[in-house]
C-alpha cells in the first residue's frame, strides 16, 4: 500500500494545536495525470520552556510512495530568548535527506541601539560561518533610514546596503567595489506602486504592483532584453508567468500555480 504525507499531517494535526498546511504547485515540463503536480506538507508548533521561546517544523512532499523515508525535505527548529537587551535566536535547518550537517542562522537584535546582527553559518564535521551582516536604524527629520554592511565569507565579497523610506518613497541602495545599483520606490496612490532599478553597468528594470483587493495583487516586473515576470496573487492562490525577451520577441512563458491549503 503506497502512503502519504497527507497521513502524516493528520497524525500531526490531532497530535498538536498546529494546523498543517498543504503547498500544491506545478512542475515544469511534460507529465502524464496528475505527476506534474507537486504538493507539499507543512508543519509547525511553538511552545516555552523557562525563558527559552521554541518552535519547530518539517517540510515533506505530499505525494504517494512507499519509501516513508523519502517524504521528508527539512526539519528545523528555533529557540529565542533576551539576554543584557538583547534579542537572540538560533534557528537551524536539516535537510530531510542528509542528517550530516545543519544550515543555521543566528541573529541579535537590541531596540535600545537600533542595531542587529545576522550571521549565517553551517554545522556538521567542522563549523563554517558562511555570511555576517549587521544593520544600524536610525530616524532623520520624520525618515527612517539604515546601513548594512554585509560581507560573503563562501564568495569572498562585501557590500553595503543603505535603505531611506519616507512616506510614499523607499529609495534602496546597494553598492559594492564593483557594482552599484539603486532602486526608487514610489506608493503612487492605494493601489499602485512602482520601482524603477538601475545599476553602474546601465541594466534597468521596472516593477509594478497593483492591488485588486485587500487579499489579492498583480505585480509585473520588466527587464528589457532579458524578461518579463507577472505574479498574481489572490488569497491562498499565486500563478507566477515567466516570460524571456529578446528585443520584442518573447521565445516562450514558463508558468507556475500554487495553492496553499490550511487544514
Amino acid at each position: 500500500m503506497k502512503l502519504s504525507a497527507l497521513a502524516l499531517a493528520a497524525v500531526l494535526a490531532s497530535a498538536s494545536a498546529g494546523n498543517p498546511q498543504l503547498s500544491i504547485s506545478v512542475r515544469d515540463g511534460s507529465f502524464d495525470g496528475l505527476d506534474g503536480l507537486d504538493p507539499v506538507v507543512s508543519w509547525e508548533s511553538a511552545t516555552r520552556s523557562g525563558d527559552l521561546d521554541l518552535s519547530y517544523g518539517i517540510k515533506a512532499a505530499a505525494r504517494p510512495t512507499t519509501d516513508i523515508a523519502s517524504l521528508p525535505r527539512s526539519i528545523w527548529g528555533k529557540a529565542q530568548t533576551d539576554v543584557s537587551g538583547w534579542g537572540v535566536s538560533a534557528r537551524a535547518e536539516l535537510d530531510g535527506q542528509d542528517f550530516t550537517r545543519a544550515n543555521l542562522e543566528l541573529d541579535a537584535g537590541n531596540a535600545a541601539s537600533d542595531l542587529s546582527v545576522h550571521m549565517v553559518a553551517n554545522a556538521g564535521n567542522d563549523f563554517t560561518v558562511r555570511s555576517v551582516e549587521a544593520t544600524k536604524g536610525l530616524d532623520v527629520n520624520g525618515a527612517r533610514v539604515t546601513v548594512t554592511p554585509r560581507f560573503d565569507l563562501e564568495k569572498d565579497q562585501r557590500d553595503v546596503v543603505v535603505n531611506y523610506r519616507n512616506d510614499n518613497t523607499h529609495v534602496k541602495l546597494t553598492a559594492s567595489a564593483d557594482n552599484q545599483q539603486v532602486t526608487i520606490s514610489q506608493q503612487l496612490d492605494k493601489d499602485n506602486r512602482v520601482a524603477p532599478t538601475i545599476n553602474s553597468n546601465g541594466d534597468l528594470s521596472v516593477e509594478w504592483e497593483r492591488r485588486l483587493s485587500d487579499d489579492s495583487s498583480l505585480t509585473a516586473n520588466l527587464k528589457p532584453n532579458d524578461s518579463l515576470n507577472v505574479e498574481w496573487r489572490d488569497a491562498a492562490w499565486t500563478a507566477n508567468v515567466n516570460m524571456p525577451i529578446d528585443g520584442a520577441n518573447i521565445h516562450g512563458a514558463n508558468v507556475s500555480i500554487k495553492r496553499d491549503v490550511n487544514f
